[in-house]
Formats: C-alpha cells, sequence, structure tokens
C-alpha cells in the first residue's frame, strides 16, 4: 500500500438529524473525495437514513441508544488508516479536516481535536461555554493536563487509537473518556483551531445541559477513582484519619491525667474511624498496582496497532 494515501473513513454519529446531515456529507466529500463516509444512525425517528443515503453515504445502524454506544460500534466496525469524527449536525467546518489529517500524519500523532472557535452566539450557548472550562479545568487538576476543549465532537484518530480504545461510555460522556484514554497512555495528541457553525433551520441539539453536564461529572469521578485509586482512597483515607484524630485527642489527654477513659462510645468511634482510614489505604494501594497491570496492558495492545503515517 502507498503510504502517501492512507485510507481515510469519516465516522458520523447521528441521531434526528434529517436537516444536517446531507450538508455535513456533501461538506466531507468535498474534502475527502476517496474517504468512505460512513453514517451510523441511532434510532432516529426522521428521514435521516434515507437522507444520508441519497447524499452517497455508507449508512448503518446502532440500536444501543447513546453516543457512547454508537462510537463503540464504529471504532469496531470500521477498518482505515485515518478516522474522522465528526457529528452529523453540519456545525463543524469539513473543510478544516484535510490540515488536521495533514497535522495527525506528519508529526506522527494518534489524536488530534478539532477545538471550536464560534462566532454566532447560538452556536454555542454560554451555558454550554462556562461549563465546558470549568470541566476542562477539572480535568486538569485531576489528571495533570488537559486539552483546550474537551467536549469538541470533532477528531482525527489514527488506527492504533481507534483499535486500542475500549469504549465504555454509553452516552454525550465519551468525548470526556476519549480524552482521558490519550491522556492515560501519554499518547502524542495535538490541537487545532477549527470554526464552529449554529445548526441549520430545522436541527435541533439533542444536548441537556444539566443532565448532560452531571453525566461528564460523574463520569470524570469515576476514571478518577479507576485511574488514581492511590489518590482517590488515599483522600478518603485522610479524611477518616483526621476525624479519628479530633475525636481521640481530647480522650488522650484526659487518659493522661486522670488514667481513665470517660467516653467509651467516643473511643469506639475514634478507633472505627481509624480502621476505616487504614482499609481505604491498603484498597488504594491493592487497586494501584491492579491498574498499573492494566496501564501496561493497555500499553502494549496500542503498540501492537501499527502507528499513524510519518512522524
Amino acid at each position: 500500500m502507498n503510504l502517501a494515501e492512507p485510507r481515510i473513513a469519516v465516522l458520523l454519529p447521528c441521531y434526528n438529524e434529517e436537516a444536517a446531515i446531507a450538508q455535513t456529507v456533501a461538506g466531507f466529500r468535498a474534502a475527502f473525495p476517496a474517504a468512505a463516509i460512513y453514517v451510523y444512525d441511532n434510532n432516529s425517528r426522521d428521514r435521516t437514513i434515507e437522507v444520508a443515503r441519497a447524499a452517497g453515504a455508507i449508512v448503518r445502524s446502532e440500536r444501543m441508544q447513546g453516543k457512547g454506544n454508537v462510537v463503540r460500534r464504529m471504532f469496531a466496525d470500521v477498518d482505515a488508516d485515518i478516522y474522522v469524527m465528526a457529528d452529523g449536525d453540519a456545525t463543524y467546518d469539513a473543510g478544516a479536516a484535510p490540515a488536521m489529517v495533514e497535522r495527525l500524519t506528519s508529526e506522527g500523532l494518534d489524536m488530534v481535536v478539532g477545538t471550536r472557535v464560534h462566532e454566532a452566539a447560538e452556536a454555542y450557548r454560554r451555558g454550554h461555554v462556562l461549563g465546558n472550562r470549568a470541566m476542562t479545568g477539572l480535568l486538569a487538576h485531576l489528571f495533570g493536563r488537559s486539552f483546550t476543549d474537551i467536549f469538541s465532537g470533532y477528531r482525527v484518530f489514527s488506527r492504533r487509537f481507534v483499535k486500542s480504545f475500549p469504549v465504555l461510555s454509553s452516552g454525550f460522556e465519551i468525548e470526556t473518556e476519549i480524552s482521558v484514554h490519550a491522556l492515560e497512555l501519554k499518547m502524542p495528541v495535538g490541537e487545532a483551531e477549527t470554526r464552529y457553525f449554529a445548526r441549520p433551520e430545522g436541527s435541533a441539539s439533542k444536548l441537556n445541559t444539566y443532565r448532560d453536564g452531571f453525566r461528564i461529572a460523574k463520569t470524570i469521578a469515576v476514571l478518577y477513582r479507576i485511574e488514581r485509586p492511590m489518590l482517590f482512597f488515599g483522600f478518603i483515607a485522610t479524611v477518616f484519619a483526621m476525624m479519628a484524630l479530633i475525636l481521640a485527642f481530647p480522650l488522650a489527654i484526659t487518659y493522661l491525667e486522670t488514667h481513665s477513659v470517660p467516653r467509651f462510645p467516643t473511643a469506639i468511634l475514634a478507633t472505627g474511624l481509624m480502621i476505616l482510614a487504614f482499609l481505604n489505604l491498603f484498597t488504594g494501594l491493592i487497586l494501584d498496582t491492579v491498574v498499573r497491570g492494566r496501564r501496561e496492558m493497555r500499553r502494549l495492545a496500542y503498540l501492537a496497532v501499527k502507528g499513524p503515517f510519518g512522524g
């Protein structure tokens, strides 16, 4: 195979995008005339499938509801060298994709994230902007580094990223899981600013600011517990230990003065809290060893797949 002409697959998860999917497919067809464009429908109740097929896309369906379930299916089914993933709502600039692919191949990266730059207020609601900044800051605080736009659905992947990524999320928190996966395996990644447009007339957003924000925050907390068990359970152990010491200190003073322990319930509570502290400490130590083994296996699975072109 000619390394100068990698196989490119465009992946478009869709749910009720009849008004936008034809425009989206046309944009990516203009950007990549030779690429295979896949539209994965997720139980749409409108004419998304018919419109996408008429636009020239390869249409497939995923019955399990949720974007994470669709991404899992796409990553498992589609075979290519480079994957371009975007939403089917015509909000991402398809014309920016070739430059993102060029950067992936020339710099030997495994992922390039299209960070959204919007001009119209209706393109990106203020609440979503603030939530994105807050979650991005939280992710950077918990994992040490992050991306500028962790919720962007516009990404270019290498084959070894896609084929080594065990998708566990079911909904819109998939972007967060993708970001954490790249950070944990210390993959070479990059970002590129891309224009972000308002939805076409007749197309409605499926996002719920508070519900999806809560799910994403929960996902970050769960991933932190899974990937950083020593810090997670160590913090809980520290809280229990501090509570035990605060309760035990007056008892110790009284014992030194009177050689008796007058408040047995308090002493029992302090002892129980200290036991819980040690249980959490050892839980963190054991799980940290397990996570290290899992991370090594994920790294080996990642390295077993051929890397990106160039670099």
